[in-house]
C-alpha cells in the first residue's frame, strides 16, 4: 500500500477534479436514497387516502430528484475522468522518462517485457482504479450507509433482518477482495511473460523465417498464452462467484421482509409502501456493498501495479551528472587511465587496465577479435557506461564533472546497429542536430554516401521509415547512421563498425569525407576491417579486453603478430588493406 501513497503526488496537480467529483457523486447518492421514501409516501399516503394532487406533487418531486441526481453523476463522470487520466499520463511520462535513463543493467533486471507492460497494462490499471475511486467508491459506501439509516427511520421495523444480512455480505467482500489481490499478482507476472516473448519475436521475426522455427515459436507462444488463460480464468471465476452469493443472500433477505412484512401488514403494524421502500433499500445495500466490492478488487488489482512501478520509478540512474558540472568547451583530447569495466559484477571484466591517450584531431583505429571489447570502450567515452575502475578523461578533465548533455553534445556517436526510427529520413538525421537545414541534411547525407539511394526515393529527405526501418537495406541504414553522427560536427567523432555493410567504393568515400570534412574532430573508428583504419594515426589492437599493441599500420605489420594474422586473414579472404 506504500506504493500507492507514494503514487498520490500524481494526483495534487488534479486535486480540484478529485475534490468535485466525489461531490458531485454524494449528490446524486442523496437523491438515489430519497426516491424510495417518496415512492413509499405516493402509495400510503397519496393511494391509500386517493389524493391525487398529493400524488402529483410528489411524483413531480420524484422526478427534480432524479434529474438532479443525473446532473451529479454526469459531474462526477467528467472530472473523475480528468483527474484519472491525467494522474496516469503524467505517471507514464516519468515512467518513460526513467527508462530512458536506464543502463543496461537495469534493463536487463527489468526486462523489456515487463517495462513494456509498466508503460501500458499497469498504469492502464491505476487510472481505472482511480476512476473507479472517485466515482463508485464514493457511491458504494455512501449507498450503502445511507440505505441502512433510512431503513432505520423510514422501515424500522424490517430493520432486524439488515442485522443478518449485512455481516454475511461484508465478510464476502472481505474474502474475495483479499483473495483478488494475490490472483491478479499471479496473473500480471504472465502478462509480463507473454509480453517479453511477444516482443522477443517480433524482433526476430527474420530469424524465425530463415530457420523455418514459426511453428516452434507459436508453440512457445503458446505455452505461455495457455498459462496465461488459466490463471486469467481461475481468478476470474474466484472472484466471478461474489455476485451471485451476494444475489443469493439479499434474495434471502428480500423473502425475510415479504414474509415478516405481510405479517404485520396483517396485523396493521406496517403498511405496503414500507414494504416496498425496504426492498428498494435493501437492493441499495446490495448495490452499495457490491459497487465497493468492485472497487477494491480493483485496487487489489492495482496494488501490484503500484508497486511494480514504484520500483521502476526508484531504480538509482548509474550514470547521471554532477551537481557542479564544469563550464568546459570540449576540444577532444581523450586520456584512458587504468580502466576496467564489467557488465556484471560477478562476471569478468570486459576491458581490463586500458591506458592510452589521443590528442584532439587524431584518428584512432580499433581493431581486434570478436568479443575483444571493441565496441565497449568507445561506449565508455560518452558514458553510456561508467568504469568500474580507473579515470577517463576529456582535455584533462574526468568525464564524470562534465554535464551528460553537454558531453553527448560534443560527441557524435554511429552505433554498431544502426537504429533508426519511424519517422522520415530529415527526422531521423535531425536526431544529431534538430536546428539543421535540409542543406546541412544534404551534406551530411552526402559526406556518408547516403545521399545517391536518398535521391532515387520519391519524397527524397521526406521519406518515412517503417518501424526499425525495415525498408531499407542494411548498408543504407549504415549510412544514415553516419549522416546523423556527421551532422552534429562534433569534437569527438565515434563510429562503431558502422561501415560492415557499406561496399568498398562507398567506404573509401566516406573516409575521405571524414578526413576533409572533420580535421579538427577526434575520430575513433571500430573496424572489423583493416581497410577502414590502416590511414589512422593509432591503431590499437585488442584481445579478451586489453590493448596488445598500438601504432601505426606501418609498425604493427611489424610488431604485432595478432595485427599480423588479421591482415593475412583478410587478404587470404580476397579483402584489400591497401589502396
Amino acid at each position: 500500500m506504500q506504493a500507492v501513497l507514494k503514487l498520490t503526488k500524481y494526483l495534487k496537480p488534479y486535486s480540484a477534479f478529485a475534490i468535485i467529483a466525489p461531490l458531485m457523486m454524494l449528490l446524486e447518492v442523496g437523491m438515489d436514497l430519497v426516491q424510495p421514501t417518496i415512492l413509499q409516501l405516493i402509495i400510503d399516503t397519496g393511494i391509500a387516502q386517493n389524493d391525487t394532487a398529493y400524488i402529483v406533487t410528489m411524483f413531480s418531486l420524484m422526478i427534480a430528484a432524479a434529474i438532479v441526481g443525473l446532473v451529479g453523476g454526469v459531474g462526477c463522470s467528467i472530472y473523475a475522468s480528468r483527474a484519472a487520466i491525467n494522474f496516469a499520463a503524467d505517471i507514464r511520462h516519468d515512467l518513460y522518462e526513467t527508462i530512458t535513463y536506464f543502463s543496461n543493467s537495469s534493463k536487463d533486471q527489468f526486462t523489456l517485457g515487463k517495462l513494456i507492460t509498466n508503460l501500458t497494462s499497469d498504469v492502464e490499471m491505476l487510472q481505472r482504479a482511480l476512476t473507479m475511486l472517485l466515482k463508485i467508491f464514493v457511491r458504494g459506501p455512501m449507498l450503502f450507509i445511507g440505505a441502512i439509516v433510512m431503513v432505520y427511520f423510514t422501515a424500522r421495523e424490517l430493520f432486524s433482518i439488515l442485522l443478518v444480512v449485512v455481516p454475511i455480505l461484508a465478510i464476502c467482500v472481505y474474502f474475495f477482495t483479499m483473495v483478488s489481490g494475490k490472483l491478479f499478482h499471479r496473473v500480471q507476472k504472465v502478462v509480463d511473460q507473454v509480453n517479453t516473448k511477444v516482443q522477443e519475436n517480433l524482433a526476430g521475426i527474420r530469424v524465425i523465417k530463415a530457420y523455418n522455427r514459426k511453428n516452434h515459436q507459436i508453440d512457445q507462444f503458446a505455452e505461455v498464452n495457455t498459462q496465461l488463460m488459466k490463471r486469467s480464468i481461475h481468478a476470474d471465476q474466484i472472484i466471478g462467484i461474489l455476485a451471485p452469493l451476494s444475489m443469493f443472500v439479499i434474495n434471502m433477505g428480500i423473502v425475510a421482509a415479504l414474509w415478516l412484512g405481510a405479517i404485520k401488514v396483517e396485523n396493521n403494524t406496517i403498511q405496503i409502501g414500507v414494504i416496498l421502500a425496504f426492498t428498494n433499500y435493501l437492493m441499495m445495500v446490495m448495490n452499495g456493498l457490491m459497487s465497493s466490492s468492485m472497487v477494491l478488487v480493483q485496487l487489489a488489482r492495482a496494488v501490484p501495479s503500484a508497486e511494480r512501478i514504484v520500483v521502476v520509478l526508484e531504480e538509482t540512474t548509474e550514470v547521471t551528472s554532477p551537481q557542479q558540472p564544469v563550464n568546459h568547451s570540449v576540444r577532444g583530447d581523450v586520456v584512458f587511465e587504468n580502466v576496467n569495466f564489467s557488465y556484471n559484477k560477478d562476471t569478468e571484466p570486459v576491458l581490463k587496465e586500458l591506458s592510452f591517450s589521443v590528442k584532439a584531431g587524431e584518428t584512432v583505429g580499433i581493431i581486434g577479435m570478436t568479443g575483444s571489447g571493441k565496441s565497449t570502450l568507445v561506449k565508455m567515452i560518452p558514458r553510456l557506461f561508467d568504469a568500474n575502475q580507473g579515470t577517463i578523461k576529456i582535455d584533462g578533465i574526468p568525464i564524470q564533472h562534465y554535464d551528460l548533455q553537454q558531453l553527448r553534445e560534443s560527441i557524435g556517436f554511429a552505433p554498431q546497429k544502426a537504429t533508426l526510427f519511424s519517422k522520415t529520413i530529415a527526422d531521423n538525421i535531425r536526431y544529431g542536430e534538430e536546428a539543421a537545414t535540409n542543406a546541412q541534411i544534404t551534406e551530411s547525407l552526402l559526406a556518408a554516401c547516403a545521399s545517391e539511394f536518398v535521391e532515387k526515393l520519391p519524397a527524397g529527405i521526406e521519406h518515412r521509415l517503417t518501424q526499425g526501418a525495415t525498408n531499407l537495406s542494411g548498408g543504407q541504414k549504415q549510412r544514415l547512421a553516419m549522416a546523423r553522427a556527421f551532422i552534429r560536427k562534433p569534437a569527438i567523432l565515434i563510429l562503431d563498425d558502422v561501415t560492415s555493410a557499406v561496399d568498398s567504393i562507398s567506404e573509401k568515400k566516406i573516409q575521405q569525407a571524414i578526413q576533409a570534412e572533420f580535421v579538427d574532430a577526434t575520430k575513433f573508428i571500430v573496424s572489423s576491417k583493416v581497410s577502414s583504419i590502416r590511414h589512422a594515426n593509432q591503431i590499437f589492437v585488442m584481445d579478451d579486453g586489453r590493448i596488445t599493441a598500438s601504432g601505426t599500420h606501418e609498425a604493427l605489420l611489424a610488431t604485432s603478430d595478432l595485427y599480423q594474422q588479421i591482415v593475412r586473414t583478410q587478404i587470404e579472404k580476397g579483402g584489400t588493406v591497401s589502396e
